[in-house]
């Protein structure tokens, strides 16, 4: 080492006299300063590595090879007289590689034009040495790499190409050197590079772009400075490379807002989209192999921007507008699985819009979704559930899994527990699939229930999200309710309830409702505490979760043999219930009203509730257009009308009246509840007048004839209560 730059210093001083008198005259004292202190630098690294050389055996460094290969760069740009007669005597040193030295024959003329020059910017890049002895923990590969943007600035051509694959060399994946291309100003010479009219400058440029753009600071810099426009410009090159190289880059590029804002704003949507449209497409995957394999790659990495992309609502929805879905739907039918993962995650994120997932159906996309299930790669399969599981909030795509032979390998995919990354996949597939009760018989079938439950403990929140919730819906039949039991499901569903993920919470208190229907379940749920943890959760900020646990507790309360003392038992618990009808969420008002029916069961509960103005707060509900809210309003008042004067207060709040124009809602079950709560009010004789002056016996007279027998009576009892009040006002008069 101390041999190569002692030979260097020596050459420089011989080449100084070449250059200009004024040029000398400022150098010399410089080149000076730097051969004395290069000289003690390199005595003192001398000694070191005799030293070390005792010790241990001689490896060669990373930072060394990087320095060899920047000084054969360098001696590149040198006369090749000189360097020929320099290289003479000299057998010991590094060789230059084949390649490089081909490219230095080939453009001996052309680098003879930027020497003077290319030796000037060397003499700059070494000038600061105080400055790197003071940043002494950055590595070498920092300054390499400022020096070679330099040459980039003012370099021709062929040096522009050299400087680029030089650089492309040093590993840009490490943060040091990407910091070091933006530090010095590289990023702008990058992208100024992209409007000149030669692909190889182009295609180094890209090459690096690609690279650094991972890096999310590059990223930012890169859309400040201009480049996405010039990308999304080259996606209309005639050169298959190059538009790979801008997609691609575009794809890193794309993973902020503004960014996905900029492609769109300059067409790169509609460019994008057309890259999918492969030279020699093919509906039958038995023809996939007729496609060229650079058209393959040029779809891929058209594919794998639009998946950066179609993070953007108004970016996909000009996905769609652009013809993108049948051109995915196409792709999607090859045997191309570099090119498959891309596609298949573009549907995914695309599948969270309805008009997306009808033109999925439209399109015969599941039926390719739930092949690809069968493949061996794992990121293609995470992707494949991930699309699944968007689409099947649809109830026709759940049909349509379970038809084309899904849930099977679903369930199976359940077995391998280490990739967790598809586990939440699959899992997020088998719950959005188990909406559908014709495929809960079915994962029963294939023993997937008993998988469900072993996967409730030591697992990321991520995959118990979807675990609790499929549990949740499978246990809507009491035949799961009962294997869930068994397979001792209910203790780590309750010790759930003590999390603070949001979702979660929502999920597996719906799960822990839904086994608390049964008896032997409700008897492991209470010992276990877990009424009072669902109690405590109407306390959480989330209004998903309040109304969750409120519908939760509405079972809990019904098969609980005391449910009146275990009520009074939670302390301020029946004041927290009453206060909750205070909310704006109308889910979590119809969740209460649910509960509030259940409590006032017991008397004493009701009386308390009284107190507590119960009455008030469910009278000013009572003007609402929400069916749901309506139907458990009407029972919670029809419940709340057995206490003391409680029927004459909702007449004196005015809730009578709205409650007549429920019957003309569509929902049977709001005519049930209607019918009932009327028919409590009709007990008190001004309620009876204002029944019948808002035309309520007209609709209770159609519904007297229902098959519901519970509408049947209420109907009929409310009925004869206005008619015997009509009968005493009559006798009355007369009298």
């Amino acid at each position: 080492m101390s041999k190569q730059e002692k030979r260097f210093s020596d050459e420089k001083e011989k080449k100084e006299p070449t250059n200009e008198p004024p040029e000398k005259e400022e150098a010399a004292p410089v080149q000076k300063a730097l051969t004395g202190s290069g000289k003690r630098t390199l005595e003192k690294n001398q000694i070191n590595f005799g030293k070390s050389q005792m010790t241990k055996r001689l490896e060669p460094s990373l930072s060394w090879k990087a320095t060899v290969r920047f000084k054969e760069y360098r001696s590149l740009l040198r006369d090749p007289q000189e360097e020929k007669h320099r290289r003479r005597p000299e057998r010991s040193g590094p060789p230059v590689k084949p390649g490089r030295a081909q490219l230095v024959r080939k453009s001996n003329e052309k680098i003879e034009e930027i020497i003077s020059e290319s030796s000037s910017e060397s003499e700059e890049g070494e000038e600061p040495l105080d400055r790197q002895e003071a940043n002494a923990d950055l590595p070498s590969e920092y300054w390499q790499i400022q020096k070679l943007v330099k040459y980039l600035k003012g370099g021709n051509q062929t040096a522009t190409v050299i400087a680029l694959c030089s650089m492309k060399d040093f590993n840009l994946a490490q943060e040091t050197c990407q910091l070091a291309i933006r530090d010095v100003g590289g990023l702008e010479v990058l992208i100024n590079l992209l409007d000149t009219d030669e692909v190889k400058c182009k295609i180094g440029s890209l090459k690096i772009l690609k690279e650094i753009s991972h890096n999310p600071q590059i990223r930012r810099n890169i859309v400040d400075l201009g480049g996405l426009p010039v990308m999304v410009n080259t996606l209309d090159s005639p050169h298959k490379s190059l538009k790979c190289l801008a997609a691609e880059t575009i794809a890193n590029v794309a993973k902020f807002r503004r960014a996905r804002q900029a492609v769109r704003r300059y067409g790169g949507i509609t460019k994008l989209v057309a890259l999918l449209d492969c030279g020699k497409s093919s509906a039958e995957p038995a023809q996939s192999s007729l496609y060229d394999a650079r058209d393959v790659e040029v779809a891929r990495c058209g594919a794998l921007a639009l998946w950066s992309c179609s993070k953007s609502y108004t970016n996909k929805e000009a996905i769609r507008k652009a013809g993108g879905i049948p051109l995915l739907a196409r792709l999607l039918k090859t045997s191309h699985e570099n090119m498959l993962i891309p596609v298949v995650g573009t549907l995914q994120e695309c599948a969270s819009e309805e008009n997306y997932r009808a033109a999925i159906k439209a399109e015969r996309i599941i039926e390719n979704l739930v092949k690809n299930l069968n493949s061996e790669n794992e990121q293609l399969q995470e992707h494949c559930a991930m699309a699944i599981y968007q689409c099947a909030e649809d109830k026709e795509t759940r049909d349509l899994v379970r038809l084309h032979g899904g849930l099977k390998r679903l369930a199976s995919l359940l077995d391998n527990t280490d990739n967790k990354e598809r586990l939440a996949a699959v899992t997020g597939a088998i719950w959005k699939c188990s909406i559908s009760k014709e495929n809960v018989t079915k994962f029963r079938e294939y023993k997937a229930i008993e998988t469900l439950v072993g996967l409730l403990t030591d697992q990321p929140e991520e995959v118990l999200v979807n675990v609790v919730g499929a549990l949740g819906e499978c246990c809507q039949d009491y035949e799961n309710r009962v294997l869930v039991r068994k397979c001792g499901g209910i203790p780590p569903l309750v010790n759930l309830l003590v999390g603070v993920n949001q979702a979660l919470l929502v999920n597996v208190t719906k799960a822990v409702g839904a086994c608390a229907v049964e008896p032997e379940s409700m008897m492991i749920i209470d010992r276990l505490d877990g009424v009072r943890l669902l109690w405590s959760l109407l306390k959480n900020p989330h209004p998903e979760v309040k109304a969750s646990a409120a519908w939760a507790l509405c079972p809990c309360i019904q098969n609980t043999k005391d449910a009146g003392e275990m009520v009074r038992s939670f302390v301020g618990g029946l004041e927290l219930v009453v206060n909750l009808l205070k909310s704006d969420n109308k889910e979590v008002l119809a969740s209460v009203c649910a509960a509030i029916t259940n409590i006032a069961n017991d008397q004493e509960n009701l009386a308390v509730i009284t107190d507590r103005g119960v009455v008030p707060l469910l009278s000013k509900l009572a003007n609402t257009n929400n069916d749901k809210l309506r139907r458990h309003l009407a029972e919670a008042i029809s419940r709340c009308c057995m206490w003391g004067r409680n029927r004459v207060a909702f007449g004196e709040y005015k809730a009578v009246a709205p409650l007549v124009h429920y019957l003309k809602s569509d929902d049977p079950n709001v005519h049930r509840a209607t019918a009932q709560a009327l028919y409590q009010l009709s007990e008190d004789a001004d309620n009876c007048v204002t029944i019948h002056e808002n035309g309520a016996v007209k609709l209770l007279l159609d519904m007297v004839g229902s098959t519901d027998q519970d509408l049947q009576e209420a109907a009929a009892g409310c009925i004869s209560n206005i008619r015997r009040l009509a009968l005493a006002t009559e006798k009355a008069r007369y009298t």
